[in-house]
């Protein structure tokens, strides 16, 4: 498993690396610059080949590259002979020097450009952008949505990955296309800037399979059709459907994987149960009316001395109230289980038919820095399986088309988006390193290929949006250099450069250090 996410991690990068270093090679040699060495990679080498004046290796560090060119030292630039200037990065002039260095960020543009057109003119495999369980405190469900909604559009445009949630700077966001319950619905909204993506990933589309339990952990498919059993509806779905009158719940035959979509279940003994509802909470106490609850709420397996393993809580009881107070779904009793600070609280579980009153001590542990408290059971939730959709090909002229549009889209995106970290309109602790990449990268790759190359372009464009900082040592660095140049009049004192380094050198640190500590935090 860990060759594997390592295996992914170089495939994602390697390729984004690679064409950052191959922009500034070929605007180099263009202008006539030696380039001594063409890494991928830092450290050592662990393999490398010359030709001509070019070292071409490959290290072991597969976090960047470089492109070593000749008479690349500031501060050395007068120690080279006058013969050997012209191969000289320095000594060539500004234009040259500024598209040598904007080579590699140019790169990672066109890169970006091209998978998306790629991916355009084949068609995409995408998954759906579903709305997770929201409750009906929630501002999303307030503007209209409700869970299970798959997101088409928003505003005017069409929604291909989570990115095309967010809208930069102080835009807003008037009306969401969505396909609920198999129809399409315009819903007019209004949020503000990037509220609506920050609600929306608080709600990640894990929705719960149709099934119930009785008291004595029997387990039943629950459809609103008879003879009908209809695999795609979760729970938090069919809470949306109006005028139904009954529910019809069919017995799951013992010793299934009911993680399994072809159940054998007993049409015969079918149960018919009249309900009427409003919304999921409402549907949720009609089951509990009749003695049925959602199969999450059941253990599927405890920690070996845990609380609940001290106090004799074993898999295939079913929680049903926490201090008191009804718990609809393993997410409910979890949240509700934070907001008690005394040292025990009591449950009620049904165990083999029985109703069960247990006093519990949880542990507590720090999780990102929040204390969290836990019973160490393990729910036996089910949830739905994402769905993927095909896309159709655009066409030459339409996939060139929005090439264009989603790489500008996305440069605008990265560009606010550090405007708020700058601004403190985004936390610091969403800067992610190495592993959160790696995380991201493995996922994906889980996911889709087309998520994954999606995902590559994207980060592609950060790399060079990234590059083109005006912070020494990085491409945008140089960049500035140029600039001043032009502005004094020359080049500029060798004091004034190496401060301006090290200050680059020192924002540069404090930024992979922030990363890697955020990592750090996530990951251990």
């Amino acid at each position: 498993m860990l060759i594997e996410k390592i295996a992914i991690f170089i495939l994602f990068l390697g390729p984004l690396v690679f064409f950052h270093e191959l922009g500034h090679f070929l605007f180099a040699r263009l202008f006539g610059v030696r380039v001594e060495v063409f890494s991928i990679g830092f450290g050592p080498k662990i393999f490398k080949k010359k030709i001509g004046d070019t070292e071409y290796a490959i290290s072991a560090v597969p976090l960047g590259g470089y492109v070593k060119m000749f008479g690349d030292d500031p501060f050395n630039m007068d120690d080279i002979p006058e013969s050997e200037r012209k191969y000289s990065f320095t000594h060539q002039g500004k234009i040259a020097r500024f598209w040598i260095v904007i080579g590699g960020p140019l790169a990672n543009f066109i890169l970006a450009f091209f998978i998306f057109f790629s991916l355009l003119i084949t068609g995409e495999r995408i998954p759906e952008i579903k709305i997770g369980a929201i409750p009906t405190e929630s501002i999303l469900y307030k503007a209209g949505l409700r869970s299970g909604d798959i997101l088409q559009r928003v505003n005017d445009t069409e929604v291909y990955n989570p990115t095309d949630l967010m809208v930069e700077g102080k835009s807003e966001i008037k009306n969401l296309t969505v396909k609920r319950l198999e129809a399409n619905t315009i819903l007019n909204v209004d949020f503000k800037g990037d509220k609506f993506f920050e609600e929306v990933i608080k709600y990640p589309p894990f929705l719960r399979k149709p099934f119930l339990i009785d008291s004595k952990s029997n387990r039943y498919f629950v459809s609103f059709e008879k003879d009908k059993l209809n695999f795609k509806d979760s729970i938090e779905e069919m809470a949306n459907k109006a005028n139904v009158k009954a529910a019809y719940l069919y017995p799951i035959l013992p010793g299934q994987d009911i993680s399994n979509d072809n159940l054998n279940v007993d049409m015969k003994a079918v149960i018919e149960i009249p309900i009427s509802f409003s919304d999921l909470r409402t549907m949720l106490i009609a089951f509990e009316t009749k003695g049925f609850r959602t199969i999450d709420l059941m253990v599927r397996s405890v920690g070996m001395n845990s609380p609940a393993d001290k106090v004799g809580i074993k898999g295939d009881d079913v929680f049903i109230s926490l201090e008191g107070e009804k718990v609809y779904s393993f997410e409910d009793l979890r949240s509700k289980l934070q907001t008690y600070e005394k040292k025990e609280v009591k449950v009620e579980i049904w165990s083999k038919g029985e109703i069960k009153q247990i006093t519990v001590a949880p542990d507590v542990s720090t999780q990102e820095g929040k204390s969290v408290r836990l019973l160490g059971v393990y729910s036996f939730i089910e949830v739905q399986k994402i769905n993927f959709i095909h896309t159709k090909s655009k066409g030459l002229v339409g996939s060139l088309k929005y090439s264009g549009i989603r790489t500008w889209d996305s440069v605008k995106k990265t560009i606010d988006g550090f405007v708020k970290l700058l601004t403190n309109q985004i936390s610091l602790k969403t800067i992610g390193g190495p592993l959160a990449i790696g995380k991201v990268a493995h996922d994906s790759f889980n996911t889709s290929l087309s998520y994954f190359f999606q995902l590559m372009a994207l980060i592609s464009v950060n790399l060079g949006v990234i590059n083109l900082f005006p912070i020494p040592v990085l491409d945008g660095g140089h960049i500035m250099f140029i600039a001043l140049e032009i502005l004094n009049g020359g080049p500029l004192s060798r004091r004034k450069m190496e401060i301006a380094q090290q200050v680059g050198l020192s924002i540069l640190l404090m930024l992979m250090v922030g990363a890697i500590f955020n990592d750090v935090s996530r990951f251990f």
